[in-house]
């Protein structure tokens, strides 16, 4: 277990850095094919969804992850955490999210997200 904790904090990472970054192929590689997103506006989106608005360049600045809690559960997953973020006009803003992870083929992929602002 402590090895999936390992993986999983390394991907929690990544996937942070990728929305900052606008990184598609990196989520292209960590998204399950299944993949769907609750969106802090309330919409649902599939991974192509996801892909493409992902794609969109983000305006936020110094978007962190903290208190970061990791379950694992056998072959699935959930990390819960909150962000921290600078808007484009300069404030600090801050929100949470929770990620669901399934182990597929011995690899931990990204099943499913909910972001709230």
């Amino acid at each position: 277990m402590t090895d999936d904790i390992a993986e999983l904090t390394a991907l929690n990472r990544d996937y942070v850095a990728s929305v900052q970054n606008s990184d598609v192929k990196r989520f292209d590689e960590i998204l399950a094919s299944d993949f769907y997103c609750s969106n802090p506006d309330k919409t649902l989106v599939d991974r192509a969804a996801f892909l493409k608005q992902t794609a969109v360049p983000v305006t936020i600045k110094n978007l962190t992850a903290h208190d970061v809690k990791i379950r694992v559960l056998g072959d699935f997953a959930i990390i819960h955490a909150a962000t921290s973020y600078t808007t484009p006009d300069g404030q600090q803003a801050h929100g949470r999210y929770t990620d669901c992870w399934a182990k597929q083929n011995g690899k931990w992929l990204a099943v499913s997200a909910h972001v709230s602002r």
